[in-house]
């Protein structure tokens, strides 16, 4: 049902944890299934590069993986790069999840946002593409499996 990254993902989990004063934090979840992903970002102001990713994720065992790999591809790239980074990014880099979960690499999505969003609140700047992420994804979620 699983692959062998997701199991890894889930059983050891990269980020976890918070960020004393982030650059930017993001919540979001799911109230359809209970899921609940806070992402935490700590961007270098000068470069805009995210030098610190880590998460805190109440869920299911994909919830947590997507939320692991999502922490991953983020650290290391500009503020433009993790804008980029897609539900469909975070599943490819997990070889797929069930399409029951494919809501949690949709999370894992609106965290990053949520947290870049956060960023640019808290630094008045506009990041171009960035758009209010939506704090309940469940909507989404009904449109994309069914």
């Amino acid at each position: 049902m699983y692959s062998e990254k997701v199991m890894d993902h889930f059983q050891n989990p990269r980020n976890v944890g918070e960020i004393e004063e982030a650059s930017g934090v993001g919540t979001v979840g799911n109230a359809k299934c209970g899921d609940i992903m806070r992402m935490y970002l700590d961007i270098d102001e000068e470069t805009q590069i995210i030098r610190e990713a880590k998460f805190k994720t109440f869920g299911c065992g994909a919830a947590v993986a997507t939320s692991s790999m999502a922490t991953e591809l983020v650290k290391g790239k500009t503020v433009e790069e993790a804008l980029k980074v897609t539900n469909k990014a975070v599943m490819e880099a997990l070889d797929g999840l069930p399409p029951v979960k494919v809501h949690c690499s949709l999370l894992a999505e609106e965290a990053i946002h949520a947290a870049l969003w956060d960023y640019a609140e808290k630094h008045h700047i506009k990041i171009e593409g960035l758009q209010k992420p939506k704090s309940d994804i469940s909507e989404e979620e009904e449109n994309e499996e069914w």
